[in-house]
């Protein structure tokens, strides 16, 4: 898992193989898959927004697996460098998750909201895209409560 992680963040073809050769190996073990969608998550390439973006559309990605979620999601917002990217990107992949989640596990999705909460530690520009998504997540219509809550929270 540490030579996959290494490889995850390199722009090679032994990357792709490895990634290919890891889930290939691993695809009936769902912790260990949780873990193959959370090191790409993690990625510190360029490409890792539509790298994760991709991963919503893999065959064993599913709302309905709150470890899968957090895998990629709960991942990707914890990569400091990818997730704030200055054009907001990683925010808004973020609010679309928790929007598409809500109603499926809106606990799950209150937990996963603390990163958009973080906007008062850096700069205007960022600050701004952040609030623009708690408050689209507010603007929603029958957001959950437990949703609402957490999100009102982080504007405050």
């Amino acid at each position: 898992l540490a030579a996959l992680g290494t490889l995850a963040n390199i722009d090679a073809d032994e990357r792709i193989a490895a990634l290919d050769i890891f889930y290939n190996r691993y695809k009936d073990n769902p912790l260990v898959i949780d873990k193959w969608f959370s090191t790409q998550a993690f990625s510190m390439r360029e490409d890792t927004i539509d790298a994760v973006r991709e991963l919503q559309q893999h065959p064993d990605f599913t709302l309905n697996n709150p470890n899968r979620v957090r895998a990629l999601a709960g991942a990707f917002s914890a990569n400091q460098q990818q997730f704030h990217l200055g054009d907001g990107s990683g925010y808004r992949f973020l609010a679309d998750i928790l929007l598409a989640l809500d109603p499926i596990n809106p606990q799950t999705a209150a937990k996963l909201i603390p990163p958009l909460g973080r906007w008062r530690r850096f700069d205007n520009g960022r600050q701004a895209l952040m609030k623009a998504e708690l408050e689209r997540i507010l603007a929603q219509p029958g957001l959950s409560k437990d949703m609402f809550e957490q999100a009102s929270k982080s504007l405050g």
